[in-house]
């Protein structure tokens, strides 16, 4: 493992798949449990390229890397601390031939990488449309939380461009969006194929979902079984752990 220098607060987390680690600061964004299901969630063909939009600390390709024979992983940010942050992780991991780390706007991706360029995409983005309360707009946790810097539209209509005909799309988010969320897919041509629902208890409403969208699908989803986080006593449940690689 090389040894590269952290910046001030950055730690090193061991990401239990493959030895690999991760550079975080906890004062911009960690990564959370999202992340990690989408990784689960996701299904990477071997050969395939892959575009993770806004990735953050380079998370979602790193795991992507570990869990998939995919051919090659690029992560898109706009953050340009995330982003050297998310290269340095990359390095520190040897996965230089793998994994790019490309600093840009979600809002530019179809011209920067051109049309029908990956075969999958994915997605963590920001949840939350309202700005009420927001002290800095710039903060680093404000851009991964709400949408200051890229609109769900944004999101969609550029993954349309950049996914060739049958390329699918996959994106955590939260249920209130889902049926905004599914109108825009169908609206850019990405039809919602498959869709499951976390709940952190059995006996909680749901907190998270996981879609998968294919460009240029026909019109049939399926519907999962739903994915419990803990158990009764706060344990993960057996699922969980095998998602984590624990």
């Amino acid at each position: 493992m090389t040894d590269l220098n952290l910046g001030q607060g950055e730690r090193i987390d061991e990401l239990q798949r493959n030895g690999y680690v991760i550079i975080q600061d906890p004062s911009r964004f960690c990564f959370g449990m999202d992340a990690v299901l989408l990784s689960g969630f996701a299904n990477v063909k071997p050969g395939e390229k892959v575009l993770d939009l806004g990735t953050g600390t380079g998370i979602i390709p790193i795991l992507l890397e570990a869990k998939t024979r995919g051919r090659h992983f690029t992560g898109l940010e706009i953050q340009t601390e995330s982003a050297e942050m998310a290269r340095r992780s990359v390095q520190l991991n040897h996965l230089e031939s793998k994994i790019e780390i490309v600093t840009g706007d979600i809002k530019d991706a179809s011209r920067i990488f051109g049309a029908s360029s990956f075969d999958v995409i994915t997605t963590n983005p920001p949840y939350m449309i309202d700005s009420h309360g927001i002290k800095n707009e710039m903060d680093a946790k404000t851009i991964a939380r709400h949408e200051v810097l890229c609109t769900l539209e944004d999101l969609i209509r550029e993954s349309a461009k950049i996914l060739p005909p049958k390329g699918r799309f996959y994106m955590v988010h939260r249920p209130f969006r889902l049926a905004e969320i599914f109108c825009m897919m169908t609206n850019y041509k990405i039809e919602p194929k498959r869709m499951k629902l976390v709940y952190p208890y059995v006996d909680r409403e749901p907190n998270m979902v996981l879609i998968e969208g294919l460009r240029g699908g026909k019109s049939r989803m399926t519907v999962e079984k739903p994915l419990i986080v803990y158990q009764k006593d706060g344990k993960y449940t057996d699922e969980i752990i095998e998602i984590y690689g624990y």
